[in-house]
């Protein structure tokens, strides 16, 4: 078997869950003071997605970790390049996981609508760099040849990048505001049904335009039918939502989603990173890749572990999948006033037995 090729569909696979996963967490997150007019639509929204959030992020530490193991010099190379970008996108991830867990800590209208931007901006900030990222990986990095990236940060700010981080931005909350028709119910479905459409007048075109520069410009022959999926797909999706048909319009933005990244690795292969210096000092699957002892160790104890895991997030989707309403959201405790400033801490009473019943 051709290990390094296996694992580099392996890759490409794992990042296509993440961004199809974690795209409508982004999306959800980037609505959050659109679709929630008022507190407990926002509780709505991010009740939706509270059950997963986290579980999708493993999709990303799977994928990083496939590329320290099987890929180490594009590992070293993509971090060492792309660090600051990289660097912002996990604090950013920090920041809105924090902003989830401390919203509802206190009970006053300062402290949720500070954490509400945190969430906005953990969400918004992620799905723009990772267009970034990637339009720079497909597009090459300054590597020379002892496979180090000499690069600045004026060099990532090319007009393709730039693109894919606009089109991922738009295409990440048009994925979240379809979801939020699908799991949402109420006053928050229906605005999440509006800006469905009016994001798909970014999204669509965002899209239609990186798709097309991406193929004529880094694409191959075979690559084109995936190109053309993702447009095909995103616009069934849109009209599949304004009819009210939620589930096959998730399934269309998620298609959309996958054949765009399966069109960027398909641009990439063979190279992992093409270098805008000299070809010949492009990473390729197979300089880049592992020894081929070590392919064959990771692929064994993938094969035992990933099927755990995909397994264990289907069942936590299954057990989730009732739509949330207002009606679900319970009083908030208060942990302080009701006004900008907070209040005395109120502690929470003994648990008491249940009275009995009066009778007579």
């Amino acid at each position: 078997m051709d290990l390094p090729v296996i694992w580099f569909v392996a890759i490409a696979i794992l990042w296509t869950g993440y961004f199809v996963l974690e795209g409508f967490d982004f999306g959800v997150g980037a609505l959050l003071p659109v679709v929630g007019r008022d507190n407990t639509d926002r509780r709505v929204m991010i009740n939706s997605i509270g059950p997963v959030w986290d579980g999708n992020e493993v999709w990303l530490i799977t994928a990083v970790g496939a590329m320290f193991a099987a890929f180490p010099a594009w590992y070293a190379s993509m971090l060492s390049g792309l660090y600051l970008p990289l660097l912002l996108i996990l604090l950013a991830l920090i920041v809105r996981g924090v902003a989830f867990e401390y919203r509802g800590k206190v009970d006053t209208d300062r402290w949720r609508a500070a954490w509400d931007r945190a969430i906005v901006a953990g969400s918004v900030l992620p799905a723009v760099l990772w267009g970034v990222v990637f339009g720079n990986l497909v597009r090459g990095l300054r590597v020379d040849a002892d496979q180090i990236v000499v690069g600045g940060l004026s060099d990532l700010l090319n007009p393709y990048s730039l693109l894919g981080g606009l089109t991922t931005l738009a295409l990440f909350t048009l994925h979240g505001a379809v979801f939020l028709t699908l799991k949402t119910d109420g006053p928050v479905r229906r605005r999440a049904r509006t800006a469905v459409l009016r994001t798909a007048l970014a999204a669509v075109p965002l899209l239609a335009v990186f798709l097309a520069w991406t193929q004529f410009a880094h694409g191959r022959a075979w690559t084109a039918p995936l190109a053309a999926l993702a447009a095909i797909a995103l616009v069934a999706g849109v009209l599949l939502a304004a009819r009210g048909r939620e589930g096959w319009s998730f399934a269309a933005t998620a298609t959309a989603i996958a054949a765009a990244t399966a069109l960027l690795f398909g641009s990439l292969f063979p190279d992992v990173l093409p270098s805008t210096i000299d070809p010949a000092y492009n990473l390729t699957v197979r300089n880049a890749a592992s020894a081929e002892y070590t392919l064959t160790v990771i692929s064994w104890v993938t094969l035992v572990a990933l099927p755990v895991v995909i397994g264990y997030q289907a069942w936590s989707y299954w057990v989730f999948r009732r739509r949330v309403t207002r009606e679900h959201i319970e009083p908030a405790p208060a942990y302080g006033g009701h006004g900008g400033a907070p209040g005395p801490v109120v502690l929470p009473a003994a648990r008491r037995e249940p009275e009995p019943p009066v009778t007579g």
